[in-house]
């Protein structure tokens, strides 16, 4: 019996893999969508802890409003991203109206951007949280 050895087979040679731009874009576009989720998924916890904190914070109707802003936006922009899939096509007029409504998204989303990192610049501290359930604590025993 022949004993077969690692080196016995043929080794295949490799093909080159040619660059697919549409699968590139497919990946791209995954890839943003699922970061666009995590945003509004964080906007979203942010105004949960605003809203919990209360109106004792100084910048709360700021932030209240940073946060609505953005997620407003968010929001279009994601309607605003499927409407886009909409018009791509063989089309030269509808190709323009694509581009213009991607034009629009990214100011969209810049804006977004933009409240973000307002609303982080005047951002919520843990420890402000803590500090005021410790002050309404304090306050509870010596009025008692």
């Amino acid at each position: 019996m022949k004993r077969r050895t690692y080196y016995s087979k043929p080794r295949r040679k490799k093909k080159k893999r040619v660059f697919d731009a549409n699968e590139y874009a497919i990946k791209k576009t995954v890839a943003q969508g699922m970061l666009d989720i995590a945003l509004l998924a964080s906007n979203a916890s942010q105004l949960k802890y605003v809203l919990q904190f209360g109106p004792i914070h100084e910048f709360y109707t700021l932030l209240i409003a940073l946060i609505t802003i953005s997620i407003i936006l968010q929001t279009l922009s994601f309607i605003l991203t499927g409407i886009m899939f909409c018009f791509i096509g063989g089309d030269p007029r509808t190709r323009k109206v694509a581009i213009w409504l991607y034009r629009v998204n990214i100011v969209w989303l810049s804006l977004v951007l933009y409240c973000d990192v307002i609303n982080i610049s005047f951002g919520l501290d843990t420890t402000d949280y803590e500090n005021y359930h410790r002050w309404d604590e304090l306050k509870l025993t010596t009025e008692q």
